[in-house]
């Protein structure tokens, strides 16, 4: 749609609702036929009016036009990212949006009504109880327009034959898309109707104090609302790897498609839809499609045909356009993928949201605050008794409210930073979903408030302990407690910055405290599961292992996993067998491919130190490397003569290759300039058949550019014209798959210069610091 809207839907949209039942009384012979309507830079009038009775039709105040002042307003709202914002008029809820009505002759107040009708665009029975039906009545003036709970309008100027009109929505109402009605009454008799023809969108609201998701601080506004490009973290702990994600809340079609998931697909009904906590709880479930065909169909499998596969998607936008368009769910992706999209929409509805990421994530099946893994006579992990697993890293968000259905704990308030989650990893209340947990909650283990606090609390907090599994009849005995596995460097993007904040101390008290030791204790009383129980297995602890290996290995190197076997007795000689394992895994945890298996045993003489090693070989991993290019690293040993057994695995990722760009000249708003981008091969073969994609703002959809070969030691690179769509910073990201090496990405940030017939001193214009789409305007 573009700046005029067609005639031929405005003229079937006036001629059946553009009477009021005021105007059906027998009294009035009045027949009004709108010919023609036309939409202009927000400008919305008649052109063409049939007056059968001219006296008649003269004394009732007729709107003419109506201007929606879109440019201040959207300045106003900081809303003029929105693609949509020259066909839509998008405000936020609790602050004063202007209108500019012009009439047939001079408003006057003696003898003349005026009113507007709101009413839920989607909802075939809006009702003022509900909320879903608002009539105003402009007051004279606009030095108070009501409490912030209630609608109100206000007249601003009355100049002549036009009024200009301050209307507020209730800081509760509806986030949604509305209608309005304008109502114009001859308090003697007859009325009238104007309806403006365009959608009227209206937001939560960040910069208000008085709405649930106000967020105080200024610069967390611009990170957490304004944002469209942000990282990602992800790798394994030890190899922590950040990915950039275009959240691209601002182009075509996403607004229309998030206002459109929360009352189809999330299924809210509209009165409630000015609630956040049920908005994010329903978006939760939304944006995976198990119980409702929502936005994205997961898949956790090396198999991606007929789709896309996770690692290939750059951003938010071409998924949520993809699925605006067919309705049906985008295939495929991963819990990277459903946050990033999360994000978006949480964004594009004015909710404060960031994307956080957890290593070495517990997934607890059972609600038992622990991770049990059960191994097997040959030192295998046995996936049938093992349904608890730890992922390399799991992404889920925060979005930032106050919690008044939570009240006040023994910690304080609920509000803040809630953890929501829309990866399908088990269901709540029926349906795949998570959240809003208060972080304050979970970091105090109260994990029965509402929703999944004890399911996020297990995410970053449980116990992993290791059983021996000798059968189904046969008693299972413990072989190590590991209360440090779970919950690492919970990280998200830092404010204004491009690189990683720390935020573990939300989540949880510091490892090794009385404090958080305390805090598990009383979160496993609370569970009630039969597996919330610990044993201790230290009554031999004469031999020490400990087991590590080199961090920064590159694709294509070999490494080194490396067993430290230390015999603390001064007397007595051990002896340790056991065995080094190195498995191919997703990064969910779940086994792939043995990659290497080695036995060892060992002599330890009393106070000496050995070491076992294991080398892994390219060759020996590339075939059975999956996607995402991590190992787990396991060592089974038991000391002869002894009870003693131990067991112990880690993470482990080789890094990828960077994907670099370069510009050839100057960075111009809305002028041409040459990008080169390039990747040069890690690997000791050829990579064969490869593809960029490239993302950034201005360009609407993916670029993508066919790589044939990259030879040993080689370079490729693609050149490409980028025409930067407005002045300020920037962020062009990158991908690069082929069947050699996929999942490899790039980014780099910039400046973007203003056309210097842009750059104008305009003292009146109001700066929020907001780019804008159509022009450049420096105050």
């Amino acid at each position: 749609m573009g700046n005029n809207l067609t005639n031929c839907a405005l003229f079937e949209h006036c001629q059946h609702g553009s009477w009021s039942p005021m105007q059906q009384n027998k009294e009035s012979k009045m027949s009004v036929r709108m010919m023609n309507v036309n939409v202009n830079a927000g400008v919305i009038s008649n052109l063409t009016i049939d007056k059968p009775d001219a006296a008649e039709t003269e004394a009732i105040l007729t709107v003419q036009s109506v201007d929606l002042c879109l440019a201040e307003n959207n300045d106003e709202h900081k809303t003029d990212h929105f693609y949509a914002a020259t066909e839509a008029l998008i405000v936020r809820r609790g602050d004063p949006f202007r209108l500019r009505i012009h009439f047939n002759r001079s408003y006057n107040p003696t003898k003349d009504a005026i009113s507007f009708i709101f009413t839920v665009a989607d909802d075939q029975k809006p009702s003022p109880g509900h909320g879903t039906l608002v009539g105003l009545v402009p007051r004279d003036g606009i030095d108070y327009l009501g409490d912030p709970l209630e609608w109100s309008a206000g007249i601003e100027t009355h100049e002549d034959k036009a009024l200009t009109i301050l209307i507020k929505p209730a800081v509760t109402c509806p986030v949604t898309e509305w209608k309005l009605d304008i109502d114009t009454k001859l308090l003697s008799d007859g009325s009238k109707t104007f309806s403006i023809p365009v959608p009227i969108y209206i937001l939560f609201n960040p910069w208000c104090p008085d709405d649930q998701v106000y967020l105080p601080d200024y610069d967390q506004r611009k990170e957490y609302v304004m944002h469209d490009t942000t990282l990602i973290w992800r790798g394994s702990y030890n190899r922590m790897r950040p990915s950039v994600w275009k959240l691209g809340q601002f182009e075509r079609n996403v607004l229309e498609c998030s206002i459109k998931l929360v009352g189809t697909v999330g299924r809210i009904p509209a009165a409630y839809r000015g609630d956040p906590v049920r908005v994010a709880r329903a978006l939760s479930a939304a944006v995976n499609s198990v119980d409702d065909d929502g936005v994205i169909l997961g898949n956790w499998s090396e198999d991606f045909s007929g789709g896309t596969a996770p690692t290939k998607w750059v951003g938010s936008t071409e998924i949520l356009q993809q699925f605006y368009k067919t309705q049906k769910p985008v295939k495929y992706g991963q819990c990277w993928n459903f946050s990033g999209v999360l994000t978006t929409i949480a964004r594009t509805l004015g909710i404060p949201s960031r994307i956080v990421t957890c290593y070495s994530a517990a997934h607890d099946t059972q609600g038992s605050l622990t991770v049990d893994v059960f191994i097997d006579a040959n030192n295998k992990k046995l996936d049938a008794e093992t349904t608890d697993s730890i992922w390399n890293y799991h992404v889920w968000n925060e979005v930032w409210m106050q919690r008044p259905d939570l009240g006040i704990g023994p910690y304080g308030a609920y509000g803040g930073w809630q953890a929501v989650d829309a990866t399908p990893q088990e269901p709540s209340d029926s349906m795949y979903r998570v959240g809003p947990a208060s972080v304050v909650a979970v970091k105090n283990g109260e994990i029965l408030r509402p929703f999944d606090c004890g399911f996020v609390y297990s995410e970053v907090n449980a116990d992993k302990v290791y059983w021996r599994y000798n059968g189904p009849y046969q008693p299972i005995k413990l072989l190590r407690k590991d209360t440090l596995a779970i919950g690492h460097l919970i990280s998200t993007k830092a404010v204004l910055k491009w690189e990683r904040e720390d935020i573990t101390h939300t989540y949880k008290y510091e490892e090794k405290t009385d404090e958080e030791r305390n805090i598990m204790l009383r979160a496993l009383k609370q569970s009630g599961h039969a597996f919330s129980r610990y044993y201790l297995n230290d009554s031999f602890n004469e031999v020490e292992f400990d087991m590590s290996l080199k961090d920064d290995i590159k694709i294509g190197e070999s490494f080194t996993v490396i067993v430290k076997i230390t015999n603390k007795s001064k007397d007595n000689t051990h002896v340790a067998t056991g065995q080094l394992n190195c498995d191919a895994v997703l990064y969910t945890g779940t086994n792939a491919d043995e990659v290497k298996s080695m036995p060892f045993e060992i002599e330890l003489k009393p106070e000496m130190s050995e070491f076992v090693r294991m080398e892994v070989q390219f060759e020996e991993y590339f075939k059975k490397l999956t996607s995402q290019a991590s190992f787990n690293i396991s060592c089974a040993a038991k000391v002869k003569g002894t009870e003693y057994e131990y067991y112990a695995q880690d993470d482990f990722r080789v890094r990828k290759p960077d994907i670099k760009f370069t510009f050839q000249g100057k960075i111009v708003s809305q002028q041409p300039v040459d990008v080169i981008v390039r990747l040069s091969n890690p690997l000791p073969i050829p990579l064969k058949k490869g593809m960029f994609y490239i993302e950034g703002p201005g360009i609407e959809k993916a670029l993508r550019f066919k790589i044939v070969e990259i030879p040993v030691g080689g370079t490729a690179a693609s050149t490409f014209k980028y025409i930067p769509p407005y002045a300020g910073r920037g962020t062009l990201l990158a991908k690069f798959n082929c069947k050699e090496l996929d999942d490899v990405d790039g980014y780099m940030h910039y400046e973007i210069e203003p056309r210097p017939e842009d750059i104008i001193n305009n003292g009146t214009h109001r700066a929020h610091n907001i780019i804008r789409r159509r022009t450049d305007v420096i105050a």
